[in-house]
């Protein structure tokens, strides 16, 4: 049984999901006004792993991630830029899916952006007025009332008369009534975009845009939101009051929120200045695999401390995965299948899933799985394996993988020119073209490809520290 911590509850408990067998799943994404940084990558690929893993216990996953096109930081970075917001909001879309596709993040369902979600916003806000939670100011913003909301503040667990910090608007740049109230909609001021609406012309607030969409393409009830910590408060905060009072049923089952990622002992944000930009690292030749099993390999709820040593640590991992299984391509033992290795193979299921149903406990799952490499590695070198045990292997390993997507594609996924070039080599090597050999052996290497010659012949495998990853 899956078990998840829910920050709501502050308990860890099963997920049941209000369909049975099917998953709805909602989690904040990008907001496009520059690169997204390895620390929100972080965020994003914990959702990632979710998703692969309920699949693979044969759920059904609606997956919904926004991406946030009209913000202060979208408005003032274009402006800076000479460029609208469609196409800077554009530009940083393109980055931030380019490098999810480099990281294997599986792809959402759905990523509905909120420009393209006004009208149901509208109707939200419309329903929120016509509720007495929502109140209109005379330049024409609207505003969420906090104090016709108690239950404000259960999910931060903060006492709702204090006051707000850490809002993306000053306190002072529009009126309100109150100052804890947050903005649902900015009325219209020279310079930004505007919207003409039933509600009056402006512009939506950043909190409104979640609720909009999540319920729009997931329904009014989801089983799991999924965020950073920085989201708690105010963003998630304010999501639960304003959908709530909207709909009048529950909004989120589940709330999971992932720790930050630190780089030099503090957190890794744009505001500081203290970022590592996925393009950017991949262009310095670490590779996408390496940095993805980085990001990945710490339970979501543990700060994750991002640095040189990491990275070559998660390097190892990968190659040390990369290597049994080529390893275990390569082998050609013909002989009786090992009467041990099915309740090897039962057993290290068994423990990998025991620790993802616990809340994604990635680090015993990833022991679990380099406790098989061991013994598979012992058996390959007395040769005590089948060449079908050998394949069986493989496959059980790939399978695993799916959950997490790091090891090197299949032969069948190499780029035919190097296909043709492994070809070469174990013809130059049938000549005994030792010179030959060697030569198409370094123009590999320098393909990002390694090939040994063992027992079984040649095998080769994918190179862990190139960019291609």
């Amino acid at each position: 049984m899956i078990r998840l911590h829910d920050t709501l509850s502050g308990s860890t408990r099963p997920l049941e999901p209000i369909e049975p067998g099917h998953v709805g799943i909602y989690s904040c994404g990008p907001t496009v006004y520059g690169p997204t940084h390895i620390g929100n990558f972080r965020s994003f690929l914990f959702a990632d792993l979710l998703v692969r893993y309920l699949r693979y216990r044969g759920l059904s996953v609606t997956w919904v991630m926004n991406v946030t096109d009209i913000d202060d930081k979208i408005i003032k970075g274009a402006a800076a830029a000479g460029l609208s917001i469609g196409e800077l909001g554009d530009r940083y879309t393109r980055q931030f899916q380019t490098d999810a596709a480099a990281l294997r993040m599986t792809t959402p369902d759905v990523q509905p952006r909120a420009t393209g979600h006004i009208p149901q916003i509208v109707d939200l806000i419309q329903k929120l007025l016509d509720g007495g939670y929502a109140y209109r100011t005379d330049e024409g913003s609207i505003f969420f009332r906090i104090a016709s909301w108690p239950r404000y503040g259960r999910l931060a667990r903060l006492d709702p008369a204090s006051l707000r910090v850490g809002e993306r608007v000053e306190a002072d740049e529009y009126a309100k009534d109150d100052v804890r109230d947050f903005a649902l909609w900015k009325g219209p001021k020279r310079g930004e975009p505007s919207w003409d609406t039933a509600i009056g012309p402006g512009r939506p607030g950043w909190h409104i845009e979640c609720s909009a969409m999540s319920m729009t393409h997931l329904g009014p009830s989801i089983d799991i939101h999924t965020g950073g910590v920085d989201l708690i408060f105010p963003h998630h905060e304010d999501e639960i009051a304003q959908s709530e009072a909207g709909t009048g049923v529950e909004f989120v089952r589940t709330w999971l929120h992932c720790a930050h990622l630190q780089l030099a002992g503090s957190k890794m944000a744009k505001s500081t200045g203290n970022i590592a930009r996925v393009a950017e690292l991949l262009n310095q030749g670490v590779s996408a695999r390496a940095l993805r099993y980085a990001l990945i390999s710490v339970h979501y709820r543990v700060p994750l401390a991002y640095s040189d040593e990491s990275l070559v640590a998660a390097t190892a991992a990968v190659d040390r995965l990369d290597a049994v299984l080529a390893a275990l391509d390569a082998y050609r033992q013909e002989g009786p299948d090992d009467p041990l290795l099915p309740e090897l193979l039962d057993e290290t299921r068994a423990a990998f899933e025991a620790a993802l149903d616990d809340d994604l406990n990635i680090s015993p799952a990833l022991g679990a799985i380099f406790e098989l490499v061991r013994e598979v590695n012992r058996r390959l070198d007395g040769r005590d394996l089948s060449r079908a045990d050998a394949g069986r292997a493989a496959a059980f390993i790939r399978e695993l993988d799916t959950v997490l997507g790091v090891t090197a594609e299949p032969a069948a996924d190499v780029p035919p020119d190097v296909a043709k070039l492994i070809e070469a080599r174990a013809a130059a090597r049938a000549a005994r073209d030792w010179p030959e050999s060697d030569r198409l052996r370094d123009e590999l290497a320098d393909r990002g490809f390694a090939v040994e010659d063992t027992r079984d012949g040649q095998r080769w495998r994918r190179l862990v520290d190139v960019t291609s990853g």
